[in-house]
């Protein structure tokens, strides 16, 4: 028989008051410049790596292009690679984001001639008094918001399909309606055809009952005396 394995209890690491301390006063002392607009070909790793040379990067965090955009582009024969709108980068400290921030804008990204992003410029600013925090409460707010548009957007559709049925039952029973109409019509029409046909019949057979009174041929003659002997004659 096999012998049951005990599970191990997994170890809860308690942390320090100092540790956290720590923590939250290096959490204070970064930076946080913003990217209004991300080059093409360009994703998080390559932010990071070109301006991990200028300090040490923390946290990167770009904003996907939106799918129908990406759509449209791949119809029009463009790219279908993934392609970011905007961003933020987190330094670990403040100076060297102002720096970057003050140093950067409107520079070209790379002076390699041969590297895809020669003619790309940074469009890059510092952003005094902004923390990560601020960041993920504004993206769960957009995600929230988009949430309820398509929860709206949902009800909206499930309404006008409700409304678009009643239509085709309410117009169902009209066809119905009429349909019973011209059958009772139809049953009308051929009740009276049939009467009219036997008093037709009715009629030709009185026609034919008439008795039939023979009738004498008319006179002929000029003389009126042959006349009156014809006259007599039927008399007697």
């Amino acid at each position: 028989k096999k012998k049951k394995k005990k599970k191990k209890k997994k170890k809860v690491r308690k942390l320090k008051l100092s540790t956290t301390q720590d923590f939250n006063a290096k959490l204070l002392k970064r930076g946080i410049v913003y990217l209004s607009r991300v080059p093409p070909r360009m994703g998080p790793t390559k932010v990071k790596q070109l301006l991990s040379d200028f300090g040490e990067v923390t946290r990167v965090y770009l904003v996907e292009e939106d799918k129908t955009v990406r759509k449209k582009r791949r119809r029009a024969g463009g790219s279908g690679g993934k392609r970011y709108t905007e961003g933020w980068v987190e330094f670990e400290s403040k100076k060297v984001a102002k720096r970057v921030g003050e140093d950067l804008n409107m520079t070209r990204v790379t002076n390699h001639k041969r590297s895809v992003h020669y003619d790309d410029l940074w469009n890059i600013k510092y952003l005094k008094g902004f923390k990560w925090s601020h960041l993920t409460e504004k993206v769960a707010y957009e995600r929230r918001i988009r949430e309820q548009k398509l929860r709206v957007e949902m009800m909206e559709v499930k309404r006008e399909n409700a409304a678009y049925m009643a239509q085709v039952e309410a117009g169902k029973k009209l066809d119905f309606i009429e349909e019973r109409r011209k059958k009772r019509k139809e049953k009308e029409s051929g009740v009276g055809g049939d009467a009219g046909v036997k008093g037709k019949d009715e009629d030709d057979g009185l026609a034919k009952k008439k008795r039939k009174i023979r009738q004498k041929k008319p006179f002929e003659g000029d003389s009126a005396v042959a006349a009156k002997s014809a006259i007599l004659g039927s008399l007697v």
